[in-house]
C-alpha cells in the first residue's frame, strides 16, 4: 500500500544537489507521491520542472510563503529575515499562481505568519492570502496551509470564505484548535517527521479524528532526529507510529491514511 508526503521543499539546496538519491530512497519507503511545495514564482517553476522530470511520484503544489507576500515592505521595514526577495512583486507572485493553477496539483503552501511579519503589515498578508484562497476555491484545488502565531485568524478567513478542501501543514496553533479545525470545518492536519519527539504532534495523532489525518516531512526540515536533514522517505516511520498510537496495525493505518489523501485530493497516493 502507498505511502505519500503531502509537504516537501524538495528544491531546497540542500535536497536538489542530491534530488535523484532522494528521490530513491522515497520509492524504496514505500513512497508513491510528493507533493512539493513552491514558495515564489521562482520557486513555483523550479517545483513544476522537478514534477514533469518525476511525473510519477513528484506534484506541483503552488504557493506563495506568507513572508514572501509582505516582503519588500519586511525588509524595508529592517527585519533580518534570513532570505532573500523574490525578483516578483507580491501581487505578480499571486498572478502567478492564478495563470498557473491548472497545472497545479495543490495550492500551496499559503496562509498567515505572524512570527516574522510585524502587525502593520497583517492587512496587507490577509489581502493576498484570500486571493490565493479564492484562486483555488475557484479552481477546486485543495490548499496546503502555512500559519505561525496567527492560527486563529486562518481559521476565521477560511470558515468565512468556505474553503472546504483543505490541509494545516505542520500546525503549530494549540491541540484544541487543531480539533475545532477537523471537527467544526473539515479540514485535514499533516503530522511530520518530528512526531515521535514532539508532545504537540503525538498529542494530535491521540485526539484528532483518523479520517482528518495526513502525513508530510516539510523536508528539508523536522526530521526524526534533530539536527539530520529530513527527507520523504521518514514518512514511513511517521506511519508505523500513528499505527501504535491508534492501536491498529500498519497495514491498516495506511489504508486509513490513503484513503484521507484520495478524499482531499482526489486521486490515489
Amino acid at each position: 500500500m502507498p505511502l505519500f508526503d503531502v509537504h516537501a521543499h524538495l528544491t531546497h539546496p540542500k535536497l536538489d544537489v542530491q534530488i535523484d538519491a532522494v528521490l530513491s530512497n522515497a520509492r524504496r519507503a514505500g513512497l508513491s507521491t510528493i507533493v512539493c511545495n513552491g514558495l515564489n514564482p521562482e520557486d513555483n517553476q523550479a517545483v513544476a520542472d522537478l514534477a514533469a522530470a518525476h511525473p510519477d511520484l513528484v506534484k506541483p503544489a503552488f504557493g506563495l510563503y506568507p513572508v514572501d507576500a509582505v516582503m519588500p515592505e519586511l525588509l524595508a521595514s529592517g527585519v533580518d529575515y534570513p532570505r532573500t526577495s523574490s525578483a516578483y512583486t507580491p501581487t505578480e507572485s499571486v498572478q502567478w499562481v492564478r495563470e498557473h493553477v491548472d497545472d497545479a496539483f495543490a495550492v500551496g503552501e499559503i496562509g498567515l505568519d505572524g512570527y516574522w511579519v510585524p502587525e502593520p503589515l497583517w492587512e496587507r498578508q490577509e489581502s493576498l492570502f484570500r486571493s490565493l484562497v479564492q484562486i483555488a476555491i475557484d479552481a477546486d484545488k485543495a490548499i496546503i496551509i502555512h500559519t505561525r502565531k496567527r492560527e486563529r485568524r486562518a481559521f476565521e478567513v477560511l470558515e468565512e470564505m468556505g474553503a472546504q478542501k483543505v490541509d494545516w501543514h505542520c500546525f503549530g496553533g494549540r491541540v484544541k484548535l487543531a480539533r475545532r479545525i477537523a471537527t467544526e470545518l473539515g479540514h485535514y492536519l499533516s503530522i511530520p517527521a518530528n512526531a515521535r519527539r514532539s508532545q504537540s504532534f503525538t498529542r494530535m495523532l491521540e485526539t484528532l479524528p483518523r479520517d482528518r489525518v495526513l502525513l508530510e516531512t516539510d523536508c528539508p526540515y523536522l526530521g526524526p532526529v534533530a539536527g539530520e536533514t529530513n527527507e520523504p522517505a521518514t514518512v514511513s516511520g511517521t506511519a508505523a507510529y500513528a499505527a501504535s498510537i491508534w492501536g491498529i496495525s500498519l497495514e491498516e493505518a495506511i489504508e486509513q491514511l490513503e484513503s484521507n489523501f484520495f478524499e482531499l485530493f482526489g486521486v490515489r497516493p
